[in-house]
């Protein structure tokens, strides 16, 4: 492994937005886990700066109206190498904790999925203006608990919410955002990793740079199911990758070519 981005989603301010499973937490708990995952990882940084490049980030969050503040706050506190734009709202409720609140969105949209696909995309535009983050992070994640398996059309079908996606990865592509090639939705059951593989060959068409996350929540899932992403990089005619990389300039983004022969994969038993 050449380079290892670290990234730990931001806390949230407020008690409210607490997932049930934080049930025994307070927003002050989040910070200080935040501030202590900092710490830790510089701590890393420098005891393994001569074996790996670490670089030490964020995953957004977009709830309310005061989220992008905060954000910004947060990373000129810390001073993050990057940060990767996520999104796991919409109209202020967490969408990919289960299908049962998943549905109540769907419940708050009259019943139109298509409204909740509009919302979501609407807000990662508006995450994607403020913060400019240099990783889109699982761009499609709306799709996460879609029942397709009960045969109700895919939103992005249509054509008006295919547009809002185009329009997104238009704009991310404009500021030179790479776009995180997801393994972890495998883990959530769906065909391909974030992003599914249509929005992935018009990111690819359009010129888009992609790079790999695994999404690990814990050390157990680190690579976890990179077999498979590394097929899916060859099925999707993928051999350049793009990551970022700290110097002195600050951080700035490199290619590698030839990436799905890289000696990563066979090193790992991945292949």
């Amino acid at each position: 492994m050449m380079v290892l981005g670290l990234s730990e989603h931001v806390p949230r301010s407020r008690p409210q937005d607490l997932y049930p499973e934080e049930s025994d937490l307070s927003p002050d708990d989040l910070h200080q886990a935040f501030n202590s995952y900092v710490e830790e990882a510089r701590r890393l940084r420098a005891q393994y700066a001569d074996q790996i490049h670490i670089l030490i980030g964020a995953e957004t969050e977009y709830i309310t109206g005061t989220t992008i503040a905060e954000l910004k706050q947060l990373r000129s506190q810390y001073g993050l190498d990057f940060l990767v734009g996520s999104l796991h709202h919409v109209n202020g409720m967490p969408m990919d904790f289960s299908p049962d609140l998943y549905e109540q969105i769907v419940e708050h949209c009259h019943g139109d999925r298509s409204e909740m696909f509009r919302r979501y995309f609407d807000e990662q535009l508006e995450l994607l203006q403020q913060l400019q983050p240099e990783i889109v992070g699982h761009f499609d994640l709306i799709r996460i608990f879609h029942p397709y398996s009960q045969g109700i059309p895919d939103p992005l079908l249509d054509s008006e919410i295919r547009k809002l996606a185009l329009r997104n990865i238009d704009y991310a592509i404009s500021y030179g955002a790479l776009f995180e090639i997801n393994s972890r939705a495998w883990k959530k059951g769906l065909r391909d990793a974030y992003p599914q593989r249509d929005l992935l060959q018009e990111i690819l068409q359009r010129g888009g740079r992609v790079t790999i996350s695994d999404d690990s929540h814990g050390e157990q899932d680190v690579c976890m199911h990179y077999d498979r992403l590394l097929a899916y990089l060859r099925e999707m005619g993928i051999t350049r990758l793009h990551y970022l990389h700290r110097d002195a300039d600050g951080v700035k983004v490199r290619a590698l070519d030839g990436a799905t022969t890289h000696d990563f994969w066979t090193a790992n038993r991945l292949t």
